[in-house]
């Protein structure tokens, strides 16, 4: 079981962003985006290099295609942000709230996500390497189709999780606190749990093979 690389962001001095709609196709260099309502905007395909977003509103906030680098997220919040195809690399996510948040078909390498909740968040087919999830709650998060390669999670609770033709290589699950999966159980061939979470999903592994679970009855009853 190979551990994820976690990320070093030392950002550098930063320049306060100087307000305005965030643009498409945008390009942020050091910038920082502290106690800002960024609802509504659009930054499609967007670039933010060793930038800081901190107790920001992104509800509904388009940044699809964007691409993160170097940079940190933290306290930001909302419902609806479009992350779809985006880019994270060597990024910090920490103490968010965020609820139906689209990150399908995203590249995420060597993010660290840390505290904080996440309601619906959507996944499908991205590409996670070397991913911490540390202290989260999860809540129905998708990844279906996804490929998770050196991710973990540890101290995190996680319902409902879909993990539907996931594809895995060493993905940790023992340090999660409460693991619920309610797809895609056939997809954790390339993932480790722990002797006590394959004893609470036995009765879900049982019923997706079709073995019937019964205590035994008396000598000669069928």
């Amino acid at each position: 079981m190979r551990a994820p690389r976690r990320p070093s962001v030392p950002l550098p001095a930063l320049v306060p962003y100087g307000g305005g709609a965030l643009e498409a196709e945008g390009d942020y260099d050091g910038q920082d985006f502290t106690d800002l309502d960024l609802s509504d905007q659009a930054a499609r395909g967007a670039r933010f290099l060793d930038c800081q977003v901190r107790r920001c509103a992104l509800g509904e906030t388009v940044l699809a295609g964007a691409r993160f680098i170097d940079s940190a997220l933290t306290e930001v919040r909302g419902v609806g942000t479009d992350l779809s195809t985006a880019s994270l690399r060597d990024v910090e996510l920490t103490d968010a709230r965020l609820g139906g948040t689209q990150a399908h078909g995203g590249s995420w390498e060597g993010v660290l996500v840390r505290g904080g909740k996440f309601d619906y968040l959507n996944l499908r087919t991205a590409k996670l390497r070397d991913v911490t999830f540390d202290g989260c709650v999860l809540v129905e998060a998708d990844f279906g189709g996804a490929t998770l390669e050196r991710v973990s999670f540890a101290n995190c609770v996680l319902r409902r999780v879909d993990f539907t033709s996931a594809r895995m290589t060493d993905v940790d699950l023992r340090r999660v606190v409460e693991l619920d999966i309610a797809r895609g159980l056939d997809a954790l061939s390339g993932a480790v749990i722990s002797p006590t979470q394959l004893l609470d999903l036995a009765p879900a592994m049982a019923a997706q093979l079709g073995v019937r679970v019964a205590d035994e009855g008396p000598p000669g009853e069928a």
